[in-house]
């Protein structure tokens, strides 16, 4: 994403996995104030960590202090294995967020994705949330309503979608969030990969998560 960028592997269970590591500005946070995950769009459809929406959400999250980590899912990039539909990446993911509590033990943790990638971080945040250590928020831009079994997501997430999204139609956002009473921020203009509209993610997330 920058200059400052680590890169480091992880070892799964389909082989090593390619991560991303973005920190804070150090004059602004002497520490990190939390934990983000980024997880990116469909793999078989080019989807990977340096996606731009996947990048915009990392930029947000370390603009709001957060230690920000991204992994190639299986199969993308230098990442070994293959696609597995959401059900091995939710535990790659976990393996990601694991490696990350223990080099920044005891901070909260936020999970962000987009598209393919917010199905992964709910499904992981349904998981943690049954073990009892929930995140402590999510952000989802270009939510997989329609195309995945999305589960349910806490009252508080950030849900931005795109007016023009022809991959996911809003109205199966809707769909999605109204029985649960959640609000969707919707982007005039925008289609699903936020072409010129890439700052609004940002600047939403940023504004609405203090």
């Amino acid at each position: 994403m920058n200059s400052h960028t680590q890169s480091f592997f992880i070892d799964g269970p389909a082989g090593q996995l390619q991560c991303a590591l973005d920190l804070p500005d150090a004059a602004l946070f002497p520490a990190p104030r939390g934990i983000a995950l980024v997880a990116h769009p469909h793999p078989l459809y080019g989807g990977t960590m340096d996606n731009k929406v996947t990048q915009t959400l990392a930029r947000a999250f370390v603009a709001l202090g957060y230690a920000t980590a991204r992994m190639n899912f299986r199969g993308v990039g230098n990442s070994a294995g293959v696609h597995d539909e959401g059900r091995g990446e939710t535990d790659d993911m976990t393996l990601l967020l694991a490696e990350m509590q223990q080099r920044y033990p005891d901070l909260p943790v936020a999970l962000a994705g987009f598209s393919f990638g917010t199905f992964v971080q709910a499904e992981l945040q349904r998981r943690l949330t049954e073990q009892g250590t929930p995140a402590e928020r999510l952000a989802l831009v270009g939510t997989a309503a329609g195309k995945w079994a999305m589960p349910e997501v806490p009252a508080n997430s950030i849900l931005i979608h795109g007016e023009l999204d022809d991959t996911i139609p809003l109205i199966d956002v809707f769909n999605w969030a109204r029985p649960q009473d959640l609000a969707v921020i919707v982007i005039p203009g925008a289609d699903h990969f936020f072409h010129r509209k890439l700052q609004h993610i940002k600047n939403y997330v940023v504004a609405l998560w203090h």
